[in-house]
């Protein structure tokens, strides 16, 4: 049986506990920041247990992870702070060895406090550190149960204002994009064959102008970029498309950052893409339609036509279109994995599943091509047309990538290639 929850008189007892506990524990310097803020998780128990719980202020709700250790609970505070306190509100679920961490960016972090012997309650733990982003991460439990938190609050001074104010006559569509036109093709492919210039068919290079098989984080951010905005050092990367096997470009890639696919709630709490993940889409393996669900070819003013994996015919006057979505569950930890996509996955039910519990922006690819008519003329450098994929390694400057999430997808407004309404 599940652990009993705490009874309305429980709750009530609490809550005058808490009221009195709270007075003494910061300075009159110090201000709660994470409340309301984005919290995300290694797993939840179950829908009724979200990372959010536990920045409500409500000791009514709670979160609680999976039955399993290791597990981590993140808060994004929205800008740099300095951090004086991190508060846990224990429930019956706790930690006996568990670790405090800070970080600028949500990907390289300083431990301010680890200890073996947790005791459970209500713990007020003084710090000294500074961070955008505060990660509990737990690593024994106390009981057969996961570990489960009323509230996780850090006090300090700084982070992030409040949600932007939803201006007058917006659009209400969680988006921001850039606009890259073709860069320069290449038979390399830095994300599955590192360091190894020649071994990959042929594709067609987007964004950072520089990108070969050589590429990494640093050399992109160093790069010039051909994206509206040029800000967006990312580079992106596609089969080559052939006809009568010359090839063809596309009149421009316009990579769209969506907040879809998920609850509004959800959307509310994506994450920015951390610097350096890199995702592919679809499959450059497939052996025909059936193994490719992801992307898509139509064509351009001529919806009549209809959309399939592989080519179509467009009618003259007309261009073939090819969009293709990424997926947006990131599983928090890694930046890429053996096989290039197991730490990224799609929606299900409108939610990431417990495996990938992080919302990032969804990627979606449009190429339009100047081309129409028997697609019995065309290929791709890796098949046929039902093997179209794309590749994408982020090399957004954080603080842009955090200032479009914050300011377009999370309120859902649609903004330009600048990132504003």
């Amino acid at each position: 049986m599940r652990r009993r929850l705490l009874s309305l008189a429980g709750i009530g007892a609490l809550l005058a506990t808490y009221v009195l506990a709270t007075g003494g524990q910061a300075s009159a310097a110090d201000t709660l920041l994470s409340q309301g803020r984005t919290a995300t998780a290694s797993s939840s128990e179950s829908a009724a247990f979200p990372a959010a719980n536990a920045v409500d202020g409500n000791l009514a709700t709670r979160w609680s992870s999976a039955f399993s250790d290791p597990q981590w609970l993140q808060v994004d505070l929205g800008a740099s702070a300095t951090i004086s306190s991190v508060v846990l509100d224990w429930e019956s679920a706790y930690a006996r060895a568990f670790t405090l961490r800070t970080s600028a960016n949500g990907q390289n972090w300083t431990t301010v406090h680890s200890t073996t012997t947790g005791t459970g309650g209500r713990q007020t733990i003084n710090v000294t550190g500074t961070g955008r982003y505060v990660r509990l991460e737990t690593t024994a439990r106390a009981t057969q149960w996961g570990v489960s938190l009323t509230e996780f609050q850090v006090y300090g001074t700084g982070g992030g204002g409040t949600t932007p104010t939803i201006p007058p006559g917006a659009v209400r569509v969680a988006e921001f994009l850039a606009d890259c036109p073709f860069s320069h093709r290449l038979p390399d492919d830095p994300i599955i064959f590192p360091n190894l210039p020649g071994a990959s068919h042929m594709h067609s290079f987007f964004g950072a102008t520089n990108t070969n098989a050589f590429s990494t984080v640093d050399t992109l951010l160093n790069a010039n970029s051909n994206c509206n905005p040029s800000i967006d050092k990312s580079s992106y990367w596609i089969p080559t498309l052939y006809r009568d096997n010359v090839p063809v470009e596309p009149v421009t890639g316009i990579f769209y950052y969506l907040g879809e696919g998920v609850r509004d709630d959800l959307i509310a709490q994506t994450q920015p893409l951390p610097l350096g993940l890199r995702i592919v889409a679809g499959n450059a393996k497939a052996a025909g339609p059936a193994d490719n669900t992801i992307s898509r070819w139509s064509c351009l003013h001529a919806g009549h036509v209809g959309s399939s994996p592989d080519f179509v015919n467009c009618p003259a006057g007309t261009m073939l279109e090819s969009y293709l979505d990424f997926p947006h569950c990131w599983n928090g930890r890694d930046l890429d994995s053996t096989d290039h996509k197991s730490h990224m996955a799609y929606p299900v039910g409108n939610a990431c599943p417990a495996s990938h519990p992080v919302v990032v922006p969804k990627l979606r690819q449009v190429m339009r091509y100047p081309v129409s008519g028997d697609p019995a003329r065309l290929r791709l450098a890796s098949g046929g047309g039902y093997t179209m994929h794309g590749d994408f390694f982020n090399a957004w400057p954080v603080e842009e990538m955090a200032r479009r999430v914050n300011d377009c997808i999370r309120p859902i407004i649609k903004c330009g290639t600048d990132g504003r309404p």
